[in-house]
This record gives C-alpha cells, sequence and structure tokens, in this order.
C-alpha cells in the first residue's frame, strides 16, 4: 500500500491534475518560511516542499539540489516515466527555480546506464563555439588576454545552448515521455512563481550590479531596482512561455525558429541600459542550425573492485576522476596501507596529492582537440608511473608537474614539464534519478557562473551562457602546447563530472556535483568515501571537503579551522578556507529495487532528496 501523501497540484499537459507528492514519512521542515510581502498573481509552486537529505525505498529515486526539482522527477517515475524521463523534467524544473546554475541556455553532460543492456552511454550537449572562433578570439591587439569579466558580461561569451538538444536526445534514446509532457511542470513553475530564500535572495544580491547592465534581466530579477524580498515569490512568464515554445514547437524553435532567432539578435546586438556598452558575440543563425550532441563512449576505470564510468572530452570530469582514484589505488600500493585504515588528516593528505597530479596532467593533455590520451590517463599503469612522486608524510610544492602518458611506464619519476593554471567557473548543478526498471542517470548542466553572461533574452525569460570564457585565452604556458584554446565550433572544456559506478555490471553508486573545477574534487571525495572509506552514501555527500586543483588549497570549515587542517600544514599543505565546496547529489542502490538517495544537508540550503515508495 502507497503511503500517505499531502498533495500540491500541478496541471499536466493534457489538462489532468498531477501531483507534487511529499510522503507523510518525511518530516524534516522547509528551510524558508513565507512572510507578510504581498504576493499577487497565482499561488507559487512547492513554498511547503520540506528538504529531507536522505531516504531509501523503491520505486525510483531523485536527488537534485531543489526539493521542487526532485518532487517533479519522482511525479514523472510515479506516471510511468523512465529515470531519463523523470531526469530531464527534474533538470528543467530546477531551470526554472535556481536559474542563475543552468537552463535553457546552456548545456551539459548527461549520462544514462540501462537495465536490460548493461551498456553506459553518454550524451554530450556541451555548449559550441560559432564557426568564426579563433586562438586569438579572447586578446587584445597586443597579445595579452581581454579582461576576464568585461567578455563575462557580453555577448562574446556566448556559446551555442546545447541544453534542449539533450533533452530530446535523452527523451528518443532512454524515454517513454514526450519533451510535451515533461517540460509542462517547468513551464506551470515558471509561471506560478516559487517562493525565494535566503540562498537565491543573496545570490541575486550577489549578481545585482551585473544584472542591472541588461533590462530584460533587471526586469525579472530586479523589479523595483531590487531583488524580490526572502518570503516574497519570484515569477518568470516569459520563461514559462519559452518551455511552452520548446513544448509545442520542439527544439528546432531554438536551432531554426524564433526563438533562437532572439538569440542570435541579442548576442549580436546586447540589450543594454543606458550608458552601457559590452562587447558583440559571434553567433550565427547557422551557428544555431549546426548545432548536434555527440554521443560519445564513456571514460572507464577499474577501482578497489567497482567500475567507475564517467564523461568523456570535452569534459575534464572523467579523466581526472578516474586518475584520482586510480593514483589512491597506487598510493595503497606503494605504502602497503589501505584509504580506510588512514585518519581524516592522512586520507585528505592523499586525496590532496592524487588530485593534485590529476589537475596537472588534466590542464596539460585535456580539451576538446583530436589525440587526447584518454585511455592513458585513465589507465592504472600511468597512476602507477605517476605515483612515485608521492611522499606520505610530505606535500608536492605546487603546482605538481604533469606527467607522460606515453604508454611506456616505469618507475623514473621523471616529469614531463609544469603549465600555469587555468581560470575555472563555479556556478552548475547536477541531478541523479534511477526508476523501477534499474535505469540509472546522472546528469550535470549548467550555463557557467551564477547567472552566466548576465544576458536574458528578451521574451524568452532565460539566461545565456558564458561557456566560452572556460577556454583558456591564452596559452598557459609559453613553449607548451594548450588544448582548451578557442576554436572554430570547438566545445571548452569542462569540468563536470556525473559518475556512474557499476559493482559485477549492477548500479552500485551514481554521483555529480556543482562546483567548476571543484566538482572533480567533490565527486571522487563521494566515491571514495563510499567505496573506500566505508560511509554511507549520506555521510559521504556530507563530510567535510578539500579540493585541491594543483595551486591553493580549498577547505571547508571543519577542515581548514580544526586539528585537520594543523596536521596538513605540518605536511606542507597551503590551505584557503571556503565555506563551501561542491552542493553533491549521490544515489547508492542497495539491490535491484532498492536504493538510498542522498543531497546536500547544509551547503547552499540543503538539497532534496526523495524516492517513490519510502522505506
Amino acid at each position: 500500500m502507497r503511503t500517505p501523501t499531502a498533495l500540491l497540484a500541478l496541471v499536466t499537459a493534457g489538462g489532468a491534475v498531477a501531483a507534487l507528492t511529499i510522503p507523510a514519512t518525511a518530516v524534516a521542515t522547509s528551510t524558508t518560511s513565507a512572510t507578510s510581502t504581498p504576493r499577487t498573481g497565482p499561488p507559487p509552486v512547492g513554498h511547503d516542499i520540506p528538504k529531507v537529505p536522505v531516504m531509501t525505498g523503491g520505486g525510483g529515486a531523485v536527488a537534485t539540489v531543489d526539493p521542487i526539482g526532485t518532487q517533479v522527477g519522482i511525479d514523472i517515475l510515479e506516471k510511468g516515466g523512465t529515470a531519463a524521463d523523470a531526469a530531464v523534467a527534474a533538470a528543467a524544473a530546477i531551470g526554472a527555480v535556481e536559474p542563475y546554475s543552468s537552463g535553457i541556455g546552456g548545456g551539459g553532460f548527461f549520462v544514462h546506464y540501462d537495465a536490460e543492456t548493461g551498456e553506459v552511454t553518454t550524451i554530450d550537449g556541451r555548449e559550441t563555439a560559432p564557426a568564426t572562433f579563433h586562438e586569438r578570439v579572447f586578446r587584445n591587439p597586443d597579445g595579452s588576454a581581454m579582461d576576464f569579466d568585461t567578455v563575462v558580461n557580453s555577448g562574446l561569451s556566448v556559446g551555442v545552448p546545447g541544453t534542449p538538444a539533450t533533452w530530446a536526445a535523452a527523451l528518443e534514446r532512454h524515454g517513454r515521455m514526450s519533451l510535451n509532457k515533461v517540460l509542462k511542470p517547468a513551464e506551470d513553475i515558471a509561471r506560478k512563481g516559487f517562493v525565494v530564500d535566503e540562498v537565491f535572495h543573496q545570490d541575486t544580491l550577489d549578481n545585482a550590479e551585473r544584472f542591472s547592465m541588461f533590462p530584460a534581466t533587471a526586469e525579472i530579477y530586479l523589479p523595483g531596482g531590487a531583488p524580490i524580498p526572502v518570503g516574497g515569490v519570484q515569477r518568470n512568464p516569459d520563461l514559462a512561455k519559452a518551455y511552452r515554445e520548446l513544448r509545442t514547437h520542439g527544439i528546432a524553435s531554438l536551432h531554426t525558429g524564433r526563438m533562437g532567432q532572439a538569440v542570435v539578435k541579442e548576442v549580436q546586438n546586447p540589450t543594454t541600459a543606458t550608458g552601457v556598452t559590452v562587447p558583440r558575440g559571434q553567433l550565427t543563425a547557422a551557428d544555431l542550425a549546426a548545432y548536434k550532441v555527440n554521443h560519445k563512449a564513456p571514460t572507464h576505470t577499474e577501482h578497489n573492485g567497482v567500475d567507475v564510468y564517467g564523461m568523456g572530452t570535452p569534459s575534464s570530469g572523467g579523466i581526472a576522476v578516474s586518475e584520482i582514484l586510480n593514483l589512491l589505488e597506487s598510493f595503497e600500493e606503494r605504502t602497503g596501507r589501505t584509504i580506510g585504515e588512514l585518519s581524516e588528516a592522512e586520507y585528505l593528505h592523499w586525496f590532496s596529492e592524487a588530485s593534485a597530479m590529476a589537475f596537472a596532467d588534466r590542464n596539460r593533455y585535456v580539451g576538446d582537440v583530436p589525440g587526447v590520451p584518454t585511455a592513458e590517463l585513465t589507465s592504472q599503469q600511468f597512476a602507477d608511473e605517476r605515483s612515485c612522486l608521492f611522499d606520505p608524510d610530505t606535500a608536492q610544492a605546487r603546482p605538481v608537474p604533469f606527467g607522460s602518458p606515453d604508454g611506456a611506464y616505469d618507475d623514473s619519476c621523471q616529469p614531463a614539464g609544469t603549465s600555469a593554471l587555468p581560470r575555472d567557473g563555479q556556478s552548475t548543478t547536477s541531478l541523479t534519478v534511477t526508476d523501477k526498471w534499474g535505469d540509472v542517470v546522472t546528469y550535470t548542466l549548467t550555463i557557467e557562473q551564477f547567472g552566466g553572461s548576465g544576458i536574458v533574452v528578451p521574451g524568452w525569460g532565460f539566461l545565456l551562457n558564458n561557456e566560452l570564457t572556460d577556454f583558456n585565452f591564452a596559452p598557459l604556458t609559453p613553449g607548451v602546447p594548450d588544448p582548451n584554446l578557442p576554436g572554430p565550433g570547438k566545445r571548452p572544456r569542462s569540468s563536470m563530472s556525473p559518475t556512474i559506478v557499476l559493482q559485477d555490471g549492477k548500479p552500485y553508486l551514481t554521483a555529480g556535483s556543482p562546483g567548476g573545477a571543484t566538482i572533480i574534487t567533490t565527486v571522487a571525495q563521494i566515491v571514495a568515501g563510499v567505496v573506500d572509506r566505508g560511509l554511507s552514501v549520506g555521510d559521504a555527500v556530507a563530510a567535510p571537503r578539500i579540493s585541491s586543483r594543483n595551486g591553493t588549497e580549498d577547505a571547508e570549515t571543519p577542515i581548514f579551522a580544526t586539528s585537520i587542517g594543523d596536521e596538513l600544514r605540518v605536511k606542507g599543505h597551503v590551505l584557503r578556507h571556503r565555506p563551501v565546496i561542491g552542493n553533491g547529489t549521490a544515489i547508492r542502490s542497495l539491490s535491484p529495487t532498492l536504493w538510498t538517495a542522498a543531497a546536500e544537508p547544509v551547503r547552499r540550503g540543503g538539497g532534496s532528496a526523495a524516492v517513490v515508495n519510502p522505506r
């Protein structure tokens, strides 16, 4: 018998009532409460949905950064949708309630496990550069790099969006429902609105100055010149119109139709406030029409009895997560100790050293270029050679040199060289889903920085990405080849790391996170936490994090300001305090029909995990 539920109604595409269902057993309370702020228009969606960080049960599971997105995914599963159907619906809903992180104007990576075939496949929906782009597009006449913030807040930073095409491809390959049906909840949310919480309000304040540069953006997010207060309702009828356009006309509207025409017009000639000028973009109608998602083989490595699958290039996530895990295994071999027996400070030292080496190799070799040595970078043999630099008592000086993934490995400890560190953005969203048939999805999508380019497409309500600033503006190190320079039709390197872990060919764990380059270390820590440290999936998601990306190491407060941090400093680690690293989601398979879904309990206000049939 089903657990009793409380219902919050939405209207489905066919006019019937769908329900945002909240299990009666979910006793956690919402982190926000309505205030006396006047509200006009229809009642907001989801204001009374509690946030539950961990839930176990059957029938399917969803974990996202937001309770509305999670509940939309659960509703789709309850209606007979697949994991892919639920993932697309949840992603679209999050594009309405967390629009500064993802949405129609962005791109992402979709990793899928098919329970019937046992196959892991991927969809590369990364944004692409215009056909007119070249290596010097972000450089001044004297060859120096353009000002980063100037490029971000401009049409020049906008790549061809890939998110709607990803949704369509995922549904075609792995779904049972139409785009029309799965986007209907997002349309309703955008029209009815949601209650603003402290995190969203602060994110708006942080972006207020640049949002004010663009009238269409300010009209939505700075009505009257200020953000909507906590407890107020954020509505976006233009975004509802955009979702309806995609539902009824399909993704062709973006790539060859009127929505795409509006995108091109705005990118080429951004509508700015009086006295504001920004660089124009190079995106054309031909660029939009030429866009295609790519279906690529996943990355794969074996790690301590499990198979780890991730996203290949232009993502660096699958490669770097694999290398970190392989290096940890190499460290075990060299020291004769297991990760599970280490103290917390010892483990974080190991993890930091592995991360720094993986990032050195990632920065040197990974990009949207031919010949990336993926098989070598993800091999245990390469990690074994790299591990000769590891000292269990002393941190290596940063930046750590990159290695030689040439297939000829020995114990000579001769690094190939050192390169400077790139700039990485921080804004993304990630979600994980399983369905009653055993299919699994992990999906990470983004518009790059919080608020993307800052440009809302007039009349359509969605923010455009600034994804092209993920390219390196100039070569990182003179004389060292840089695989991540701009180029025509090229896709910028990404750190997104949607990951699926199998054991004996069956789902064991899936994980993902937002956070720019910290995504890689967050996901690797979640996987290592469960596989190597023996943590529950909820504890692995909640555990304090360190992010070592081959420079100064970011550490959360429970590491930075405690004896753990002191022990790391004694070993030579240079730590920088960062209150929040990542915002992970994960699902642990307990049996073919039983899962534990986990989301952040505290970071950025906490995420939300749910299952169809709680136990």
